[in-house]
């Protein structure tokens, strides 16, 4: 059954191929997949058995190839936070003497069900818990992790299963859409809210925790929803979906945006020539995103563009804003679109020439010194690396701070290190 699946690699190289499933000579040419991307999940159900049909066909003497690809990456699962409650089947009230217990031991035992929230599933006076039953994350109030919409959970998600059950909350319990308290003095706390328990598992709509693409999709954008999940973490491991996060990475789009439109001024990309600093934060970030993507290092180019946007700042200039948007695009493939049509290019950005680091933008040619007043660190102050000795020590003794710390004492003696440290002697 798993054959089929197992081969269709080699068929790809000649589809059209009537006489056989691919010719030798272009099975030669194309060689192994350079790089497979797919869960751990389907190890057992077709990487086991497309490294068997590749083998065999191997031996078979139709191919010349051992092993079906030259890379593997199992990506990891997104996780779901999903909520459960507990099912008591068996009362144990330990207050016998107590007719209160009593009589509400025989109001639950007449019951057809009992559930039971993590507040009070340990108090020995209630009972045992049987089967945990997972809860709709819908059915969670919203601004709250754990706070359960018990009528609508009962209503509109468990139909009639539930319809006679009691449910436990801290100071009472809720039966029929009504809530009552305890009878007497059996109190376990002082809220009639009823909380489930929370733990991270396997998305899975088993256990309703399944999170719809396109609910995120219309609340934030695609761009939002893609960069968010390759901002949770490295693409090999397993990480928990978590929408609170996904705030940050909306806020990052709507900063980069107003680096080329403001909502006052509109458009306000400049043809003004970009500072060192500017070029040398952009291609600082080219060469990053570029390793990152060789590395499928996906989360850590988001926090690079973040890094980036926020060097950038304020600058508008169309020389360091427009590879920006090419170099995005991968990322964020609609607003890189939008961008490029708006900076008035033709075509589509896809076809625009990937970004390339360029050294030159890279190198160093700024100092910060540590300038020091008789041997103690006063000031800090920038100058460039092959800045002539008269023109740093007149600089430094026009400062106002070092001025300070001289108290109007002459000069003994100027040290200048170049790329070291600068020290006056008064």
């Amino acid at each position: 059954g798993w054959a089929g699946s197992s081969w269709y690699f080699l068929r790809y190289m000649d589809a059209h191929n009537d006489a056989a499933f691919a010719s030798k000579k272009l099975t030669d040419y194309w060689k192994e997949v350079d790089l497979y991307i797919g869960g751990s999940e389907h190890a057992t159900g077709h990487l086991l058995y497309v490294r068997f049909w590749t083998k065999a066909l191997k031996d078979l003497g139709y191919i010349n190839i051992e092993e079906p690809a030259k890379k593997l990456i199992n990506q990891g699962m997104i996780q779901g936070m999903y909520a459960f409650i507990n099912v008591i089947h068996h009362f144990e009230i330990k207050e016998e003497g107590n007719q209160n217990y009593r009589e509400f031991e025989k109001f639950l035992k007449e019951s057809e069900q009992v559930v039971i929230s993590a507040s009070v599933r340990g108090n020995p006076k209630i009972g045992t818990i049987g089967n945990l039953i997972h809860v709709p994350i819908e059915c969670i109030e919203k601004g709250t992790e754990t706070k359960l919409m018990v009528s609508n959970y009962v209503q509109n998600i468990m139909g009639t299963q539930f319809k006679d059950a009691v449910f436990l909350c801290e100071a009472g319990y809720w039966k029929n859409g009504k809530s009552f308290n305890y009878p007497g003095d059996l109190k376990f706390g002082d809220s009639m809210n009823f909380h489930v328990e929370r733990a991270i598992e396997k998305m899975s709509k088993s256990k309703y925790n399944v999170v719809n693409p396109d609910d995120i999709v219309s609340q934030y954008g695609a761009d939002t929803f893609r960069m968010y999940e390759m901002f949770l973490g490295p693409i090999d491991v397993s990480k928990p979906w978590d929408t609170k996060g996904i705030e940050g990475v909306h806020r990052f789009l709507k900063k980069l945006w107003r680096l080329y439109a403001d909502e006052q001024q509109g458009w306000i990309v400049t043809d003004e020539p970009a500072t060192a600093a500017e070029l040398k934060t952009l291609h600082k970030t080219i060469r990053k995103i570029n390793d990152d993507i060789e590395r499928f290092s996906f989360n850590t180019s988001v926090s690079q563009f973040m890094i980036c946007v926020n060097e950038l700042n304020n600058c508008h200039k169309r020389e360091i804003v427009q590879p920006l948007a090419v170099l995005i695009c991968p990322f964020a493939p609609h607003i890189a679109e939008e961008l490029w049509h708006k900076l008035g290019n033709e075509g589509t950005v896809l076809d625009a020439a990937f970004p390339v680091a360029e050294d030159r933008y890279l190198v160093d040619n700024t100092k910060v010194y540590p300038v020091a007043v008789n041997g103690r660190t006063r000031a800090e102050m920038e100058f460039a690396i092959d800045a002539e000795d008269t023109f740093v020590q007149s600089e430094v003794l026009a400062n106002e701070a070092i001025q300070k710390w001289m108290e109007g004492k002459g000069l003994k003696k100027f040290i200048y290190v170049k790329g070291k440290m600068i020290n006056v002697v008064v």
